[in-house]
């Protein structure tokens, strides 16, 4: 399907938020009560097995909100990315562009209220909750346009209602993976691409998108941490089902009985009847098992201790707190407990914020500049000086400022300018350093160039002796009349 933009270029979209359906599909289903139903006749399930649908909904359905796993990853992720605030960022002058001091202003304000009733925090947690199950984060800047939010607001859209659209100055027949293939703006379709409703072009420059892990087969769009996870995830959801059903039938494990071969079938029915009325449920569990005319019952299957259940299911859940970037210990999970105890809660702490949520920040803010643009010199960047979980760090921080502090005194000490030492260590760049050429301890400039010092081992040059003081005879100072 071709797309005439503004100017009347004609292009193709070519990425679509769901990467599992394709326009023709999106085409072929109609959506009601939010929930969308193909229009031609099929099997939605090919299989004894529930499978997670491979999209936005499908992730949220499927994982989300029904597997405690997936909910306490990113429950953990959620609880720190949300803690930030925004600030600029000062860079430094002079070429060398390092950080330097965070400031603020009220251009910042569409961060920290983005809609309305909203902070900081709930755009944050809108982000994250995105990127986690559809791999990008959309955010629209308000305008004066009508089927725009107001100005000073930004606004979060649902991913999967997005198409990334794709084209070229030179050939509308571009298509992905072209060298003059670029980034033309963004489709929004109300009420979803099925919804039948004409989609809303977006340009480039209003629209903030915020993907952290690429799909590898696409140019922008990102992909979930989730999506090679389907099957853990799956296997995780089974295992709860499996626990839940034993405990339903009673805790006990599957019978086998052996009936009176010469039983009628009317009888052996009416037995099986009365044997799950009385044996079969949480209810009746425990009770004493009779059996009468012949009958023999074994069980079959494995308990929990001899299929190792929960070394089973805790492995199942330390894969998918790895591939979220949680530590297991962090997330609570028995496994991690076990593993790590309490001492190494720390390490964790810092593995978790050094490396899963810290590039994320930077990401995010990278990506809103689109939207808020920084102002010159400097660039959007995160507060997290208040945040309680990164207090190890803060201290850590402070060491280093300490022993930045002890090189800074003993470059001045050894003669270098103040300004440049600082500017040196600050940066890691010693070729800043610059020497005033006074060398002593005391920084007090040489002798007189005049005065020949002794040789070593020899006696002091005689010193001139001083002029006479005039007062000290009772005369008159020169220029002065008695």
């Amino acid at each position: 399907m071709r797309l005439i933009l503004p100017g009347g270029r004609e292009v193709k979209f070519l990425e679509r938020a769901d990467p599992a359906i394709s326009l023709d599909q999106y085409l072929s289903f109609f959506t009601y009560a939010g929930l969308q139903y193909p229009l031609t006749p099929g099997q939605t399930l090919q299989s004894n097995k529930e499978q997670i649908p491979n999209s936005f909904v499908g992730y949220t359905q499927g994982a989300y909100k029904s597997n405690g796993i997936v909910w306490s990853c990113m429950l953990a992720r959620l609880m720190l990315f949300s803690e930030a605030r925004f600030q600029w960022r000062r860079l430094g002058s002079g070429g060398n562009g390092r950080p330097q001091d965070l400031w603020g202003d009220p251009r910042l304000v569409p961060l920290e209220k983005p809609w309305p009733n909203a902070t900081t925090g709930d755009l944050l947690t809108r982000a994250i909750q995105d990127v986690d199950l559809a791999g990008n984060f959309y955010a629209l800047r308000g305008s004066n346009q009508p089927d725009r939010p107001p100005p000073g607001q930004i606004i979060r859209i649902r991913p999967d209602w997005m198409t990334i659209v794709l084209g070229s100055f030179k050939d509308p027949d571009v298509i992905n993976g072209d060298l003059d293939a670029q980034l033309l703006g963004y489709l929004y379709h109300p009420g979803g691409p099925a919804s039948g409703r004409e989609p809303i072009y977006l340009a480039v420059d209003e629209v903030a998108h915020f993907a952290p892990i690429p799909d590898p087969i696409a140019n922008f769009r990102g992909m979930s941490w989730l999506t090679p996870l389907l099957a853990e995830v799956q296997a995780d959801s089974s295992a709860t089902r499996h626990k839940l059903s034993f405990f339903d039938n009673g805790a006990t494990l599957g019978y086998v009985v052996t009936l009176d071969p010469t039983m009628l079938q009317e009888a052996f029915e009416r037995w099986i009847k009365v044997f799950r009325t009385q044996h079969e449920g949480a209810m009746n569990a425990y009770r004493t098992l009779y059996l009468g005319g012949g009958a023999d019952i074994k069980t079959v299957g494995a308990n929990f201790q001899q299929m190792e259940f929960k070394v089973t299911q805790g492995a199942g859940e330390t894969r998918i707190a790895a591939a979220a970037g949680v530590p297991p210990i962090i997330a609570g999970f028995s496994e991690g407990l076990q593993s790590a105890p309490y001492a190494n809660y720390r390490p964790a702490c810092r593995r978790f914020a050094d490396l899963t949520i810290r590039p994320l920040w930077r990401n995010f803010c990278g990506s809103m500049e689109t939207i808020v643009p920084p102002p010159g010199g400097s660039q959007l960047w995160y507060d997290d000086r208040d945040i309680a979980f990164l207090h190890e760090d803060r201290k850590d921080q402070a060491d280093v400022h300490q022993v930045e502090a002890t090189s800074i005194s003993s470059l001045i000490s050894a003669g270098f300018e103040p300004d440049s030492a600082v500017a040196a260590v600050t940066s890691g760049d010693l070729t800043l350093l610059k020497h005033s050429g006074l060398y002593s301890v005391q920084l007090q400039p040489p002798l007189n160039p005049a005065v020949a010092l002794p040789p070593l081992g020899g006696d002091a040059p005689a010193l001139p002796a001083p002029e006479p003081d005039p007062a000290a005879n009772g005369a008159a100072p020169k220029g002065v009349k008695p």
